[in-house]
C-alpha cells in the first residue's frame, strides 16, 4: 500500500507540472522530458494489487457523481427530498437527456474535501436518501425513462437515527422494489459499492465496473475486523473477499469492465467518460423494443443465474 501511495503522489506532481507548462512554447523539451517521466511512472502500476485496487477505489481525487453525470448528460433537473422527513444529500439525481433520449439518474455523493464529505455524509446515505431515490426510481417507470445509477459509497449510514428512521426497511424496500421495474436499469460502480448501501440502487439488468472500482459485502477492514478480530490485516482481507472487478466479473456477478487510466481514472477522466458513454448507447439499444415484462424478466434472470454461479463457485472452492 505504501508503494501505490508514493507513486501516486509523483504521478500528482508531475501532472501538476505540465499543466503549469503545458501551454508554454518555452519548455517543449521540458515538457517532453516530463511526459516520459509520467509514463514511466505509471507503468508501475499496471499490475496492481487487490489493496491497490481499494486504495485507488477510495482516492479522493476520483470522479464523483456530479462529474459523470455533467459530462454524460444534458438537460438535468434535480430532484430533491423523499416525501417524508428530509433532503438527504449523499444521494444526487435527478432527469436528464441522454443523447437526446429522456433518462433518471442518479447515484452515491461523496466530497471532494472534509466540508463536502461532511455535507454528504461521506457518500453514505440514510433511509431518508434510499427513500429519495426510490421516488425517482418510480416515477422513472411510470414516464418510461430508463434508470442509471452510479454506485460509490462504503456503505449505509449505521448511525442510531437512519436505524430509528428505517434504514433497514429502506434498503430492503429498494431491493424489492428494484427487482420488479419495468424499465431498463444499467448501474456502474466508480468506486467502492459496499454493503446493502450500494446493493440499494444497484439491483439493475445490467452492471459494469471501473478497472479498479471493488464492490463487496463490506469493507476489507470490517471484514478483518470479523475474522481476525484485526483491522490492521485488511490488505490480507482484499485478498480473499474477491471484491476486485476483475474477479467479479469471472463469477458473473458484473456484466463488463471500463477500462481505466495507468494510476487511476481521476488521471485522465475523459477517457473514462468516453467509454461510459458507449457502453451506455449499446446497452440502451439492447432493451430497445422490449416489453416492461420482458425487461424485469431479464432482472430477475440475471440474479438468478448469479446465485446459481456464485454457490458453484464456493462449491469448488469448500472441495
Amino acid at each position: 500500500m505504501a508503494q501505490i501511495r508514493e507513486i501516486d503522489s509523483k504521478l500528482t506532481a508531475l501532472e501538476e507540472q505540465i499543466n503549469v507548462l503545458k501551454d508554454s512554447y518555452d519548455h517543449l523539451e521540458l515538457l517532453s522530458d516530463l511526459h516520459a517521466e509520467y509514463d514511466k511512472t505509471a507503468e508501475q502500476l499496471a499490475d496492481l494489487t487487490p489493496a491497490d485496487k481499494v486504495f485507488l477505489a477510495r482516492h479522493s481525487k476520483r470522479p464523483k457523481v456530479d462529474d459523470y453525470i455533467d459530462a454524460l448528460f444534458e438537460d438535468l433537473f434535480i430532484q430533491r427530498g423523499d416525501l417524508l422527513n428530509k433532503e438527504d444529500k449523499s444521494i444526487y439525481g435527478g432527469i436528464a437527456t441522454f443523447h437526446g433520449v429522456p433518462v433518471t439518474v442518479l447515484g452515491h455523493r461523496k466530497g471532494r474535501d472534509l466540508k463536502e464529505n461532511m455535507e454528504f455524509n461521506f457518500g453514505m446515505p440514510e433511509p431518508e436518501g434510499y427513500r429519495k431515490a426510490l421516488r425517482m426510481m418510480k416515477q422513472a417507470e411510470k414516464f418510461g425513462r430508463p434508470i442509471i445509477t452510479f454506485i460509490d459509497t462504503p456503505g449505509a449510514y449505521p448511525g442510531l437515527d437512519a436505524e430509528a428512521h428505517g434504514q433497514s426497511q429502506a434498503i430492503s424496500r429498494n431491493l424489492a422494489e428494484m427487482s420488479a421495474l419495468k424499465v431498463p436499469v444499467i448501474s456502474i460502480v466508480t468506486g467502492e459499492g459496499s454493503s446493502g448501501g450500494a446493493l440499494a440502487i444497484g439491483v439493475a439488468n445490467t452492471v459494469y465496473m471501473l478497472e479498479n472500482a471493488v464492490y463487496s459485502v463490506l469493507s476489507p477492514e470490517g471484514f478483518a475486523s470479523i475474522l481476525w478480530k484485526d483491522s490492521s490485516r485488511s490488505d490480507e482481507a482484499c485478498k480473499l473477499m474477491k471484491l476486485t472487478a476483475q474477479d467479479l466479473k469471472e463469477f458473473g456477478v458484473i456484466d463488463g469492465i471500463i477500462r481505466e487510466p495507468l494510476g487511476g481514472a481521476h488521471h485522465n477522466p475523459s477517457v473514462v467518460y468516453r467509454d461510459i458513454d458507449e457502453m451506455l448507447v449499446r446497452e440502451l439499444r439492447r432493451f430497445r423494443g422490449k416489453s416492461g415484462n420482458d425487461i424485469a424478466k431479464d432482472r430477475y434472470e440475471k440474479f438468478r443465474n448469479i446465485d446459481a454461479m456464485v454457490l458453484k463457485e464456493n462449491v469448488e472452492y469448500i472441495k
